[in-house]
């Protein structure tokens, strides 16, 4: 079972490549009594092309930097107005499968936007969470000694037009959206405070 609330490091703006960098080497020098962490940033503008690279497209335009990643997944995009969470886990202590967890990750994101009126909705052959069609959420996972990052990106008041170069999560058509254009006038931080308080709730109920 898990040892606690996990700790909460607001990072600010960061860099993907570097913070990717971090919780890798967060994750091979942790031991079974590591605490466990979340951390919550925005990136700069970035693509992030995940291990499944079956079939996708790589971006339309290259004024923004694509960075190959190890998470799950296939292509996405990241920027600012985007609340990124990671998710920082000894999952093997917890008990949890990935499964688990990206259950864990949809239901929060589920529940956020159902306290604002909005039904949202989660996908078994495409992670993530939808609303109307339209993707709000993405999600990726890597798992290493029984221990997990990465995590997932919210969409709240963000240029969204960087989508319209790549077929997101590999899926060609697929259209996103995000919290502002859905009537949530709360500000990033205000969803990413509620978002991280969904998250330890979801993760307490599996303990």
């Amino acid at each position: 079972m898990g040892q606690g609330r996990p700790l909460i490091r607001h990072l600010g703006r960061t860099d993907y490549a570097a913070t990717w960098k971090a919780m890798q080497a967060f994750t091979m020098a942790r031991d079974a009594g590591t605490p466990d962490e979340l951390w919550l940033t925005e990136h700069d503008p970035v693509y992030t092309l995940g291990l499944n690279k079956r079939d996708v497209r790589l971006p339309l335009r290259s004024d923004i930097a694509l960075v190959q990643t190890d998470r799950g997944g296939k292509i996405t995009y990241h920027g600012p107005g985007q609340i990124v969470l990671y998710l920082l886990l000894d999952i093997r202590r917890r008990g949890d499968t990935v499964r688990q967890l990206v259950s864990h990750m949809e239901n929060a994101v589920i529940e956020l936007l159902a306290g604002h009126g909005i039904t949202a909705h989660a996908r078994i052959d495409a992670p993530g969470v939808y609303v109307d069609g339209k993707k709000i959420a993405s999600l990726g996972l890597r798992l290493k000694n029984g221990c997990c990052y990465h995590g997932l990106s919210l969409n709240v008041d963000m240029d969204l037009s960087p989508f319209d170069a790549i077929d997101p999560c590999g899926y060609r058509g697929l259209r996103v959206t995000q919290t502002r254009d859905l009537g949530i006038p709360q500000t990033q931080q205000a969803v990413a405070v509620r978002l991280v308080d969904l998250i330890l709730e979801n993760l307490r109920r599996s303990t």
